[in-house]
């Protein structure tokens, strides 16, 4: 990836959201969604776990001409085969899923392709084989994935030297411990509950970018 790419691209993994119907409660995904990207979400991927392919790739449409018209990434979860056939931005896939190299010879090299990563070998491995970016987590004990290992701060920062490509962290963060992840290295933060789980979305994303700014520019 080219210098101006990445540093356009870790500039929009400053506030990255994931979804999680689990928060919805009585709102429609579409109707959350268009919340926080108006509180000012700078990248978006659909997360869907137990979704029908079928459900899955109507979703994943309708949200991928949302975020276009916030000017926004859009990348999905996992399903390498959604992704392409809507022509998603790009695709972000853990340890468990395809080898991120197998994903690059799928997507091609112009779509974004996020690798999550919890030690520094996963990470310079994942950046060897085409990753554009890493998320790296759990940073802080979280409930929205069951089976998230957690990376101290040390881990993070010794991943975010090892590597030349950006670094976003997930797991358990909210506005509260954000600024503990100040000289990290990192370039964003992900989050589900803490934007999803709020009544009022618009104005936790709103609080949280504010916050995440804070956080990055205290490098």
């Amino acid at each position: 990836m080219k210098e101006e790419m990445k540093r356009k691209l870790a500039e929009s993994l400053l506030l990255y959201a994931v979804t999680d119907r689990h928060w919805l409660g009585e709102r429609s995904l579409y109707d959350v969604v268009r919340e926080s990207l108006d509180g000012g979400v700078t990248f978006l991927q659909l997360r869907e776990k137990d979704l029908d392919d079928a459900n899955f790739f109507e979703e994943a449409v309708r949200l991928q001409q949302m975020a276009a018209e916030y000017g926004i990434p859009f990348v999905v979860n996992d399903n390498v085969d959604i992704a392409l056939r809507m022509n998603a931005d790009g695709v972000h896939v853990g340890q468990s899923d395809m080898e991120a190299g197998n994903v690059r010879a799928l997507i091609g090299p112009d779509k974004i392709l996020g690798v999550s990563a919890q030690t520094v070998e996963q990470a310079v491995l994942a950046e060897s084989r085409g990753a554009d970016y890493l998320g790296v987590g759990a940073v802080f004990p979280t409930g929205s994935k069951d089976d998230a290992d957690s990376v101290s701060l040390e881990m993070l920062k010794a991943i975010c030297e090892a590597v030349t490509i950006p670094v976003v962290a997930i797991g358990g963060i909210t506005g509260d411990n954000t600024p503990k992840l100040a000289g990290s290295g990192i370039c964003g933060i992900a989050v589900i509950s803490a934007i999803y789980g709020s009544q009022d979305i618009y104005a936790a994303t709103v609080s949280l970018k504010k916050t995440a700014e804070e956080m990055v520019g205290a490098r």
